[in-house]
């Protein structure tokens, strides 16, 4: 009984929305955004996660913090995904540290400026893997 409930856990899927992370309070849209503008200010020479923070809107209430986790998932979610995704898009650039992984993963994905529409990709993955590509639910969890 109890293999057969851990098989059905595996099979059914969430009712979160694509378009959140498990356990995020912010949209995949905002995180990657804003990891984009992360990207965008070490290109104009800046270390650490202070400029992504201070690119996005006050309001948000973004820390450094925040952004080197949202770094972390999105990291380990294109990592878990890659075997997927290196059937669609050309993967052969991925290179070793963080930042610059998480940009050959984006640039890879069409993700190239904040205003990208990561949705798609990330609505086939969980259409046919019937998993999320970042976070995972609780029905996942040990």
């Amino acid at each position: 009984m109890a293999r057969f409930l851990c098989r059905l856990k595996r099979r059914t899927f969430s009712l979160l929305p694509i378009q959140l992370a498990p356990y995020c309070q912010y949209t995949l849209k905002a995180i990657i955004g804003t990891l984009l503008l992360g990207l965008n200010s070490r290109q104009q020479g800046q270390r650490g996660f202070q400029g992504a923070v201070l690119a996005v809107d006050p309001d948000s209430l973004v820390t450094p913090w925040l952004v080197a986790c949202w770094l972390v998932l999105v990291l380990g979610g294109l990592k878990r995904a890659h075997a997927w995704l290196r059937r669609y898009y050309d993967l052969d650039c991925i290179r070793t540290q963080a930042w610059e992984q998480v940009r050959d993963y984006f640039l890879a994905l069409g993700w190239k400026s904040p205003g990208s529409r990561p949705i798609e990709v990330l609505h086939q993955y969980s259409r046919t893997t019937r998993q999320f590509m970042f976070g995972i639910p609780s029905h996942l969890r040990r």
